[in-house]
């Protein structure tokens, strides 16, 4: 009775110390080039036989733009851009959306794309509380551009009835998205061991 009573109280310790852990409530940087290389790693470069449905869509590069903004405390060793996090995680957002349709590609890597999606999932659940705390006065002029640049994308995907080649322009986008959010914004990501 005596073991069984350690064991349990044990345990409990154990739950008490896992669950009392700080939860990270930020954008991970880690995640965000794991999404992009999952993405990439789906479907190889762009198809040939889609070139005639590559269309031109302007990439909304101010609404990731750096600002002399305030700027919000996310640890002990990095700074987050509120603004700057506010715009990609609504893009992760929007990605999340226009991939959770079950229109998607099953020329695709399938375990890829899972694995892609439980990610985008996660970055936006994990960095969800961030959002409420962040001041983001400077936002509504980059949701513009964001809601322009995602309209135009889920535009185009109904236009060409959610063709493979219309998915592989999205994909195309989203790389260059991502590409640009882990060069130019790699400040408004968390990165937990930096090389």
């Amino acid at each position: 009775m005596a073991i069984q009573m350690i064991i349990w109280m044990s345990a409990f310790l154990c739950l008490v110390q896992v669950f009392s852990m700080p939860m990270p409530c930020q954008l991970q940087g880690q995640l965000v080039r794991s999404t992009h290389n999952l993405l990439r790693g789906m479907g190889g470069h762009f198809p040939m036989e889609c070139l005639q449905d590559n269309v031109f869509m302007e990439f909304p590069a101010t609404a990731f733009a750096t600002s002399g903004g305030p700027q919000v405390r996310a640890s002990d060793h990095i700074q987050l851009s509120s603004s700057g996090a506010k715009a990609i995680y609504e893009t992760l957002k929007n990605i999340d959306t226009l991939f959770g349709t079950d229109e998607l590609p099953t020329m695709w890597d399938q375990q890829k794309l899972e694995y892609f999606q439980n990610i985008v999932y996660r970055q936006i659940e994990e960095s969800k509380c961030m959002m409420s705390s962040v001041d983001t006065s400077d936002y509504p002029i980059r949701a513009q551009g964001l809601k322009t640049y995602f309209g135009n994308i889920a535009a185009v995907l109904k236009e060409k009835k959610f063709s493979y080649c219309a998915w592989e322009v999205v994909r195309k986008e989203f790389l260059y998205t991502l590409e640009f959010i882990l060069k130019h914004n790699s400040d408004s990501l968390l990165w937990s061991n930096r090389t």
